[in-house]
């Protein structure tokens, strides 16, 4: 049976510019018709897992780095070894299995390697030091490298790339152009994030003051602008369980331990975008966690037809019934009896009864595992 566990968010942003576009504007997007503020799918992924890391919620061993210096990760640890030989060594192995280095000495793409995959290519390269100091010769094309390496530690090399069980890895998936068969297709899916309602850009118009200025010097040092804007978001994610545990090679403590982390940093993460100037560290007031047997749902659509500001209830509250009657009428035709739901709610606007109320973020993150665990033993 298929599992899926999925995550809704409201989260109100005071005045802010997360995610900007490449004119320095914060990213929006038309839906239903209307402008909507937005803070795309790759943002907050890569706020989840500078969140969890910075939180410490998944182990070192079990973390990823997406880099194009590799070549400087595998020096590091072979520290002990002569520089320009590790070089050497480094580039034979790495040619081996399809990935080239430029002459700058980074890779030719970001590649997203687990911790363990790279302690297992220094370790491999330390214990062959002899045999691969046996393989060199002039500089060769990139066809030509791949071969020039012994076939079994090709192999060896090749074998050490199975994602060697870095969570973020197993959660977001990966894609080696040059290497198809170590790719890794994400258990997570995220959602760009868009507003309830209907959002317009502002503009700041600031001045610095030079501190140094003399006496006659009148006016700013500096003026400029900055655009922004304040918007209530609704965040969705979803898990596919059997795929978590499939990319964790079958490790089903390593998964459970994964959804509580997710969990945890997928409802502390906020982009770091302008927060020097803006400081939006806005929590969400609605975290829903459900478990779906079928098929997941988004409840994006609750909010096709924009929520208006009202002066007796906050956007965040009225978002957060507009979800809940939504959700009801999509799950009466497409859920099924056995879903569940896990609730923080500080608006008071989600039904009573409709799912378990949980006192804080760590008792979400924790009954989220157990629900994790017990589907999957079921």
């Amino acid at each position: 049976m298929s599992l899926f566990l999925e995550f809704h968010l409201i989260q109100n942003f005071a005045p802010s510019n997360l995610n900007r576009d490449d004119t320095g504007a914060p990213k929006d997007a038309l839906f239903g018709g209307q402008r909507r503020a937005r803070i795309s799918s790759q943002c907050l992924k890569r706020a989840v897992r500078l969140t969890a890391q910075a939180h410490e919620l998944v182990a070192p061993e079990h973390r990823a780095v997406r880099t194009k210096k590799l070549l400087a990760l595998l020096q590091e640890r072979l520290a002990g070894r002569d520089p320009e030989e590790a070089r050497h060594k480094i580039e034979l192995v790495l040619a081996g299995v399809g990935l080239k280095l430029k002459d700058d000495g980074k890779t030719e793409y970001l590649l997203f390697l687990g911790h363990r995959e790279v302690a297992g290519l220094a370790q491999l390269i330390d214990q062959h030091w002899d045999e691969l100091t046996a393989v060199g010769g002039e500089k060769k094309s990139k066809k030509e490298a791949k071969t020039a390496l012994p076939a079994e530690l090709t192999k060896q090399a090749t074998a050490l790339l199975d994602g060697g069980k870095a969570v973020d890895v197993a959660l977001f998936g990966r894609m080696l152009a040059d290497l198809p068969a170590v790719n890794q297709d994400a258990a997570c899916q995220v959602a760009h994030a868009i507003s309830t309602h209907r959002v317009e850009r502002e503009f700041d118009y600031f001045t610095a003051v030079d501190d140094e200025g003399d006496a006659d010097e009148t006016g700013a040092g500096m003026i400029g602008q900055v655009e922004f804007n304040s918007a209530t978001l609704y965040r969705y994610a979803v898990l596919d369980l059997h795929k978590l545990l499939s990319n964790l090679q079958g490790d089903r403590e390593l998964t459970l331990s994964a959804v509580a982390a997710f969990t945890q940093a997928l409802v502390r993460a906020i982009p770091s975008g302008k927060q020097n100037s803006f400081a939006a560290h806005n929590p969400p007031e609605f975290v829903g966690v459900c478990l779906r047997h079928a098929a997941p749902l988004s409840l994006a659509n609750a909010f096709e037809q924009p929520v208006t500001p009202r002066g007796d209830a906050a956007l965040t509250a009225q978002s957060v019934q507009r979800l809940a009657d939504y959700e009801a009428k999509l799950a009466a035709v497409y859920g099924q009896p056995e879903d569940r739901w896990l609730l923080l709610d500080l608006t008071g606007r989600w039904p009573a009864g409709h799912g378990q109320l949980q006192a804080n973020l760590a008792a979400l993150a924790a009954s989220a595992q157990t629900l994790a665990a017990d589907a999957l033993e079921g």
